[in-house]
This record gives structure tokens, sequence and C-alpha cells, in this order.
């Protein structure tokens, strides 16, 4: 039987953690799924830690913050030295619907990808689907089109941490992750490296508490910056 890890990366997540364990948890049983799940502690300055020991809940102390990517490079480090064949980046604010996980992991299991992305953006449209501000939305079709210009290949949905690798990505990963803007980063170089990346469509769910990674105020940053990246990306093929 394949061996299936969720990676889930948490700063400051005391009023989302417990929920999103318990809520794939529930599911592993309803289902008789065995993934196993790890929660990499980011550092966090809140109450996450003590929600994590005193529910038992299998997780990894960063004594220092590392950022999204640095916490989830720790995952698929984990992932790699306890030779899983896949791994799932899941949020720690239950935005992410643990039921898409199987859709997610087709692809990987049919062969036909590397890499698989759950898009919002794709497939066919329902209203309760949470898909970002205007803005937002604005800012990853640009980011999408920097994509397109630097691989040839179109991502929709550039931002999503909702995402499932095998192992050959899984050791990539392993080995280099990006400190900045890690999802349409790593996207691009595992394009670049000959990878097979696929999009299928997912549900997403609003925050339930707790601060985005991303604020207002460093959209236009982040837009300048990503795209730079984007352009300038090379192969992890050594």
């Amino acid at each position: 039987m394949k061996k299936t890890l969720i990676i889930i990366p948490a700063f400051n997540e005391e009023l989302n953690i417990l929920k999103t364990f318990k809520t794939i948890e529930s599911y592993k049983k309803e289902t008789n799924e065995t993934y196993d799940v790890l929660i990499v502690n980011d550092g966090s300055t809140d109450s996450t830690e003590e929600i994590l020991q005193e529910n038992k809940i299998p997780h990894i102390l960063l004594l220092k913050n590392l950022g999204i990517g640095g916490a989830v490079q720790t995952g698929y480090k984990y992932a790699l030295e306890n030779n899983y064949d896949y791994a799932v980046q899941l949020d720690g604010d239950n935005q992410h619907d643990i039921s898409f996980v199987k859709t997610i992991l087709a692809p990987l299991e049919k062969g036909t990808a590397d890499l698989v992305i759950g898009s919002r953006f794709i497939g066919k449209k329902n209203t309760e689907n949470f898909r970002s501000s205007f803005a937002r939305r604005i800012g990853i079709k640009i980011i999408s089109g920097a994509i397109k210009l630097k691989t040839g290949k179109r991502i929709f949905d550039t931002t999503s941490g909702f995402r499932a690798a095998n192992k050959k990505v899984i050791k990539m990963f392993a080995e280099k992750y990006p400190v900045e803007y890690p999802e349409p980063i790593s996207t691009t170089e595992i394009l670049l490296s000959s990878g097979k990346v696929a999009e299928v469509p997912v549900k997403m769910k609003a925050r339930n508490g707790g601060k985005s990674s991303i604020s207002s105020y460093k959209n236009a940053y982040y837009m300048i910056n990503v795209i730079l990246l984007i352009l300038t990306s090379r192969s992890l093929k050594k």
C-alpha cells in the first residue's frame, strides 16, 4: 500500500489547528483512509504548540519562524526520510476540504502527473467555493501569465497551497524549496525540470479565524517580486 503524508504548516493557528486535525481524523475513520498527518509548527507565538501537545497531535516544532517555505520544506524532508510515496500539502486554517485529497492524489496514482494542484478556478463553477477577493484573483491571473511566459504551461490557481507530490517531487522539494512565494515559484521550477504538473478542481472555504500570510499592504511588493522570481527561475535538475 502506498504511503501518504499530509503536511500542514502552522503559524499562530490556535483558532483553527485542532479543528483541522479533528476533521482529518473523522474523515479517515469514515473512509478507512490511512493518511499520516504531520503538522509543522513554524515557531508559533500563540497557543498552537500547547494545543498540539495537549492533544498528542503528531508535529515538529521549529524553534524559529522560517516562513511558509521553510515549514513546508521541513515536511518534505520528513516525507523523504520516512519513504513516503506521496505528500499532500494542506493549510492549517481549515480552508481545504480533506475529502478532495483523493481527487488530488488521483493523477499521481495514474502516473500522469508529478505535482498536482487543487484549483478553485477550473472545472464547474460553484457559488459555495471560496475564490478569494477580486484583487487577489487579478493578481493570480497576472502570475499565471508570467508562469505561462516562462514555461509554456498555463497554471490557473498559482497560489493554491492544496497540492500533492510524488516521490520525484518530494525529493526535489526536500533538497530545495523556495523561501519566498513558494507555491508559484516551486511550480515554475518543477515545470522547468520537465516535471508534469496537473490541476484538479477542488472546493475551498474562507478562513475561520487567524490571519492570512499575505496582507493587503504587501500586494504590490508581492506581485513585482514574484514575477521577477518566476522569470529568473531555473530547473531543479543538477
